[in-house]
């Protein structure tokens, strides 16, 4: 446990018994573990605003395990409310909670994540920081209802927003769609970035079987953090720390796991960043190559069907696992000290629920939850959700390029009647990446124009250096890297270049002559850092692609070869 020195240590643990005192301790209380409850609450972060009874009940369960509970604050970013982007900032909350577990005299930690980008970023600092800790989430909110419809937040968000703005549905009725979207506390209940993130992170090993899809309204959640409270006490009096659990097995498990949920694309960023932390072998390769030998078994949305709380009626992520274990590294250990095989023992799934979740041997499909291209637009790779296509034509196609080349240009012209674009284009979209916007925000999903939404053109093929939401659909590629910013090919497409798509052959080709791609490459300028000082600047400066998990390069593990930048930004090659 970390204590402060003043050069005397004598006086430094009288000083410290004082202030332990203030706080209504007494000696014997710090020989007991001391478990540090990472508090991420906040009302202006939806997805955090209901964690305060959780804290409560994790503090009765670490107290009945014989420990002493203490809270510590740490930032907490929510998709909707922070500006420019959480990406910008997901970096950032990794620091803060790595640098306050190491910091503070706690012997062990459970981190409360809920929003996308607080869970991954937590797990980031937990395994830099290395001491015991666990992962517990607010969990997903209920389903909503809207005239007999199930509402997902915000897979139906970006539906009816699209029948809208095609004039199929009236302001009257939007606006009543709207009041019904986000019904309860809690994260996102639709197989999106956060629900995605807290069920791998139940596949890696690192949060409470059946913790990821549990209501955020539900008694059982409660249970569930009481729960949490006890196993922290017991990782700590077993010293079972996040590198013991967070093995390259275990993360092959959560990648497994991510294709078989049909899972958000911003998880192969986050698993990568954490893989990255501990120096683990696991790169786009190893996403290629689990998705192509994965079926996909949950019907959940905005792949399928079904949303959390009907997966958490079906038998939650441990159900899935149960179905998925001839394909799982069953010996991995837990936080609940036992491995993940012993977890899932005992779980049954009763074939009333079989539309939600698929026998191994009859899934909804093959393999291909998230696919890897790779062509001259992209050499380091970009992704695709084949299931979450609406248009099956569009996986594989050949069109012209109409290109932004920033996001707020593609904001001012992508509805304008003279934009020249019909419903074979291929939308580009251009320095959104994690230097050029700064912060890589969740704009893949290009709005299609509003003259084709009103032909009834519901998909198109669309590219950028960005990100998109998990709950998105549509023939999407992202996270084309290197990105339009740091001098990937992405930036030099001009409108009218020709693009080829065939994902079953996880291609993406900018038809362009090499000739006239390097005139293109000498003519090209780097773009003004936006930032001239502070966080962003730092961002800017050090932030990694996207294939390599958008981390700071000062912060992963010391053996990777962190060197690979490009030669105009001024560091070493």
């Amino acid at each position: 446990m970390g204590k402060t020195s003043y050069g005397d240590n004598e006086f430094s643990e009288f000083i410290r018994m004082a202030f332990r005192r203030h706080l209504g301790h007494d000696e014997s209380d710090f020989e007991k573990p001391v478990i540090g409850i990472c508090n991420t609450f906040s009302e202006i972060n939806h997805c955090h605003s209901h964690i305060k009874p959780l804290v409560e009940a994790i503090k009765q369960g670490v107290i009945m395990e014989g420990g002493i509970p203490l809270e510590f604050p740490t930032i907490s970013i929510g998709e909707m409310f922070t500006s420019p982007t959480t990406m910008l900032y997901r970096n950032l909350v990794a620091m803060d909670t790595e640098e306050m577990i190491k910091a503070q005299p706690i012997d062990g930690t459970v981190l409360i994540g809920g929003c996308d980008k607080m869970t991954p970023a937590q797990l980031m600092g937990a395994v830099s920081a290395n001491k015991p800790a666990i992962l517990f989430t607010g969990g997903p909110m209920a389903n909503g209802e809207y005239k007999g419809k199930t509402l997902g937040a915000c897979s139906d968000c970006r539906h009816y927003w699209q029948e809208y703005k095609a004039g199929t549905i009236s302001e009257t009725e939007i606006n009543e769609i709207n009041a019904r979207l986000a019904p309860t506390a809690g994260h996102c209940m639709v197989m999106g970035s956060a629900s995605t993130i807290s069920a791998c992170a139940e596949a890696l090993g690192m949060m409470l079987p059946g913790a990821a899809a549990t209501p955020a309204t539900m008694n059982e959640r409660m249970r569930l953090a009481k729960e949490t409270g006890k196993a922290i006490v017991r990782l700590v009096k077993q010293n079972i720390r996040p590198a013991e659990i967070i093995t390259e097995r275990a993360m092959e498990n959560a990648i497994r796991l991510l294709m078989a949920i049909g899972g958000s694309t911003n998880a192969v960023i986050h698993l990568t960043a954490i893989a990255r932390r501990l120096g683990l072998n696991i790169d786009l390769n190893t996403f290629e190559e689990i998705s192509r030998s994965t079926p996909i078994i949950a019907n959940i949305r905005p792949n399928g069907k079904y949303q959390m709380e009907d997966l958490y009626y079906a038998g939650g992520i441990p159900a899935v696992l149960k179905e998925m274990a001839p394909l799982l590294n069953l010996d991995e250990l837990t936080v609940t000290g036992m491995t993940l095989g012993e977890n899932i023992k005992n779980v049954e799934i009763d074939p009333v629920y079989r539309d939600i979740i698929a026998p191994l041997d009859k899934p909804l499909h093959n393999s291909g939850g998230i696919a890897v291209l790779k062509g001259n637009l992209c050499p380091d790779g970009a992704l695709i959700k084949p299931k979450a296509v609406i248009d099956k034509k569009l996986l594989k196609h050949k069109g012209k390029a109409v290109v932004f080349s920033s996001i707020q240009e593609m904001e001012n012209r992508i509805n304008d009647p003279d934009l020249e674009v019909t419903p074979d284009s291929i939308l580009v979209l251009q320095n959104a990446g994690p230097v050029g916007a700064p912060g890589m925000p969740e704009a893949g999903m290009i709005p299609i124009p509003e003259k084709l939404l009103k032909m009834g053109i519901r998909d198109m093929v669309r590219i950028s250096d960005c990100r998109m939401s998990g709950t998105a659909f549509g023939t999407v590629i992202l996270h084309a890297a290197p990105e339009a910013a740091v001098g990937g090919p992405i930036g030099l497409i001009r409108d009218g270049d020709w693009i080829e798509l065939d994902v079953e052959n996880r291609k993406l080709e900018l038809l362009v002559s090499e000739e006239e791609l390097e005139e293109r490459r000498q003519n090209w300028h780097p773009p003004k850092i936006s930032a001239e000082r502070g966080y962003t600047w730092l961002y800017q400066q050090h932030v990694l692609q996207a294939n390599e998990g958008c981390d700071f390069d000062f912060m992963q593990d010391k053996n990777l070869n962190l060197k690979k930048r490009l030669a105009y930004r001024g560091h070493a090659e």
